[in-house]
């Protein structure tokens, strides 16, 4: 089949559907020729193979009148063979244009996707002729037009937002409300019979977690396992095929984004551009790799191999112009296009890198925040990675918030009645001021949790002291062994009522400093019912019952405690002192300070022996406002009688986390003989 291929534009990169035809661009600053192949409707059959005639400012193109949107292609690129100097050209390998709207069908595993011959000594240096279109998936030309309606995105003020952190196929998968062929899928995430799980609740935001295209490694496959989380990305601008629902399209995502929007739920996004699903120089050649690795990765002194800071084997060069711009190009597609309202940045350290280390003024940094779309959105980072110093919690620019792996830790070890956390967990109630208070930045800028995705559920916290992993099988050497949790007397499922007792009083104790703590608070999907992953800490590939979301048939304890975490998020929504826009020891223009005290049980104030004292498990959080709040902490396993301070007419308690109560009310307390149970949490509030 012949086709009249024009000269084109050397921008925008990618296929461009212009109502007529598709322009075809990509760079390659290494390249030696750039051939477009087309395919047929099913994408098994390569129909067309053409040579991109124009190459300007490093970029291939040509424009192609007869294709329309549909259209499968996908690109061959010719170039030396040289790994010793960085470049791996091999045009027997079909090629994923890096800013593909949309991809047809998995990468099928097989020994041609690879650009050397598999189990050749000579390994990478050796050099593979099969052609491996027939186990790619296909590119497919888009129409990016789509009629939004009156779409508002929600725009939740930072210091208002609460984070629900879910998976697209975990919300749904056992949702019976919902018809089976879609669950899983960006159009069961819009069915409003999902949505209104978020809206009771109470969250604000939504943190979805990768919805880029992504594959199954090939090793998971092997053991009949899954990539289930997905940080595996391959296409920065294609939704992830696995979840668009059957006869769906590029477009439903969308339709997930103002359904979400209409009830008043902001959409974050969890990316992955610190490396891709290429990995290491014994990797697949699926994209980048072929195009032009020099230029698309960092190559370490011997350009064979990588520089890896990610410990996926890769690590994206977002110093160089062009890659920087396929990350910037890509992130303002997802907003303009898209609407989403913003990005959780994974292993972010390394976004943030050059050969030195880590620089909050790095070339990726200044250019998000200089940049009038994006600098608008939320920005979260994941303040590490795997390389040298890679630990950078609070050092990233004003603009971002981070994830506090701290405030995790501490509010897990102190609930659990280790020795010592006191101070840790007055500067975590606080929002981290000695982390964040710099450049401007505000308490929302520590984001806390104390479960995430990676890690135990908070029912698994308090149910087991040892991961479980052995689903994975990797022999449960996988997943974190320091996990701070404490399994109440008995390891894992039990029928002992008074371990089941105290169980749920520590997942009330930490979900109540969770939501009473300044800064932002992020929940993991689940955690509201007791969602259990049976211990496994690192449940990144098992797409079944253990991560998906179970809302229909709760037992009455993780039934009691969905109501108490929907009383608790009203709570905090109701009070402005629990979510402060400024650090409560300064005060902003215009406003009257905040008087912060720490309390001993006696009631005076906390003094220096007081934070250092290993047997201390008690401590009384003054915040003297109009009306001033009292928050009482005890971890330790025996009641504590606590003198409540006088001022005005008295207190009223707002929550009681031993009982599971949040009133409607105040409930007016009795100063006298006033006790905080073992392992509680109270807070009250001053009464006129």
């Amino acid at each position: 089949m012949s086709f009249a291929l024009r000269e084109g534009r050397p921008f925008p990169l990618g296929a461009t559907w212009d109502g007529s035809g598709t322009n075809f661009a990509i760079f390659s600053a290494h390249a030696r020729k750039v051939e477009l192949c087309l395919f047929d409707a099913r994408g098994r059959r390569e129909i067309a193979r053409v040579a991109l005639p124009e190459y300007t400012h490093e970029v291939w193109h040509g424009y192609l009148p007869e294709v329309r949107p549909g259209q499968l292609y996908g690109y061959r690129v010719h170039g030396p063979y040289e790994p010793q100097a960085g470049l791996r050209f091999n045009p027997n390998k079909l090629l994923i244009d890096p800013y593909a709207l949309m991809l047809q069908g998995e990468v099928v595993w097989h020994d041609a996707v690879f650009g050397y011959r598999m189990g050749n000594a000579r390994a990478d240096l050796s050099f593979d002729r099969r052609d491996s279109a027939f186990v790619m998936p296909k590119c497919v030309v888009v129409d990016p037009a789509v009629t939004w309606g009156p779409d508002y995105p929600p725009n939740i003020p930072w210091a208002e937002t609460i984070i629900y952190e879910a998976h697209v196929k975990g919300m749904t998968a056992l949702n019976a409300a919902i018809p089976d062929r879609v669950r899983g899928s960006f159009a069961a995430l819009a069915d409003p019979r999902a949505i209104e799980h978020l809206v009771t609740l109470g969250v604000t935001a939504i943190e979805l977690m990768p919805t880029q295209a992504f594959f199954d490694d090939r090793y998971l496959i092997e053991k009949g396992l899954t990539n289930y989380w997905g940080y595996n990305t391959i296409g920065f601008f294609a939704p992830a095929t696995r979840y668009i629902s059957p006869g769906g399209g590029v477009h439903e995502f969308k339709l997930m984004v103002r359904r979400l929007h209409e009830a008043g739920i902001e959409v974050i996004l969890d990316v992955v551009y610190n490396h891709t699903a290429e990995g290491n120089h014994l990797g697949p050649t699926l994209s980048f790799k072929g195009i032009d690795n020099a230029s698309y990765y960092m190559l370490g002194d011997d350009p064979r191999y990588y520089y890896d800071t990610t410990g996926c084997g890769n690590t994206v060069n977002l110093g160089h112009q062009r890659v920087l711009q396929m990350v910037m190009d890509s992130l303002r597609y997802w907003v303009e296009a898209c609407h989403v309202d913003g990005f959780r940045f994974d292993l972010a350290t390394s976004l943030g890198r050059d050969r030195q280390g880590f620089n909050a003024n790095a070339v990726f940094l200044d250019a998000v925040r200089q940049d009038p779309v994006l600098s608008r959105v939320k920005l979260i980072a994941e303040p590490w990675d795997t390389g040298h110093e890679g630990y950078q919690l609070g050092n990233f620019p004003p603009g971002w918030a981070e994830w506090n792996d701290q405030y995790r830790d501490t509010v897990r070890s102190y609930w659990k009645g280790d020795a010592g956390e006191l101070p840790g967990l007055a500067s975590q109630l606080l929002g981290s001021a000695g982390h964040f208070d710099r450049r401007g930045r505000r308490p929302w800028a520590s984001v806390n949790f104390i479960t995430a995705h990676d890690g135990f559920t908070l029912a698994d916290t308090v149910s087991y002291n040892d991961k479980h992993n052995a689903a994975n099988e990797e022999e449960n050497r996988d997943g974190h062994s320091d996990n701070r949790s404490w399994n109440c007397g008995e390891e894992g499922p039990t029928e002992d009522a008074e371990v089941l007792d105290l169980r749920d009083r520590m997942r009330r104790a930490m979900m109540g400093t969770l939501l009473i703590s300044q800064g932002t608070p992020m929940l993991l999907m689940g955690d509201e019912v007791g969602r259990s992953q049976g211990g496994n800490n690192n449940a990144y590939c098992q797409d079944n019952a253990m991560n998906w979301l179970k809302l229909e048939g709760l037992e009455p304890r993780d039934a009691a405690f969905l109501d108490f975490t929907r009383r608790l998020i009203a709570l905090r929504r109701s009070r402005p002192l629990l979510r402060h826009p400024s650090f409560l020891h300064k005060a902003a223009v215009g406003e009257e300070p905040v008087e912060v005290r720490w309390l001993r049980p006696d009631g005076e104030e906390m003094e220096s022996d007081d934070w250092h004292n290993p047997a201390a498990r008690t401590l009384g959080l003054l915040i003297r406002n109009k009306p001033a709040l009292l928050a009482l902490f005890n971890s330790h396993f025996e009641e504590v009688p606590f003198s409540l301070p006088v001022r005005g007419r008295g207190w009223g308690l707002l929550l009681d986390t031993a009982a599971g109560r949040v009133p409607e009310r105040p409930v007016p307390q009795r100063a006298a003989d006033f006790v905080v149970p073992p392992r509680t949490l109270l807070v009250l509030e001053e009464t006129e």
